[in-house]
């Protein structure tokens, strides 16, 4: 079956995982998720971030959202999921799904490594992948 991003440029994944894509604002070094539109222009330069980071913040998702960011299913059949902000040390904060069985499992803190997930199936059965972060 074949897999690609909900988004072009968001992450790749290479031989040792998933990395997502940033960008580093030349005029000051600064990192940014994700890499702005039209980024050369705007004075940014694509960067692979780092796949680890600590769990900044977190909430729990119990009510399924509005298109599209609704993903598969229905009312009915939608699961509560944990979403949360994610530090990536000495370069940005990234807001993600979190992978994760036990909500209350959940520290501020605790190590997480980046992975990707299926987020819906196109017309076609291809897999819509977008990035999360499960507990390292």
């Amino acid at each position: 079956m074949t897999s690609r991003p909900v988004a072009e440029g968001l992450f790749v994944q290479g031989a040792e995982g998933p990395r997502l894509i940033g960008g580093r604002r030349k005029v000051d070094g600064r990192f940014v998720f994700p890499m702005p539109q039209g980024a050369e222009g705007d004075g940014c330069d694509p960067v692979e971030l780092k796949p680890q980071g600590r769990l900044w913040s977190y909430t729990v998702q119990r009510f399924r959202p509005k298109p599209p960011f609704n993903g598969p299913g229905d009312d009915r059949s939608f699961q509560p999921y944990a979403v949360g902000y994610v530090e990536l040390e000495g370069q940005v904060i990234v807001e993600s799904r979190l992978i994760i069985d036990d909500f209350a499992s959940l520290a501020i803190g605790m190590p997480m490594a980046l992975t990707t997930e299926v987020f819906r199936r196109d017309a076609d059965g291809a897999d819509i992948l977008t990035y999360a972060f499960r507990p390292a």
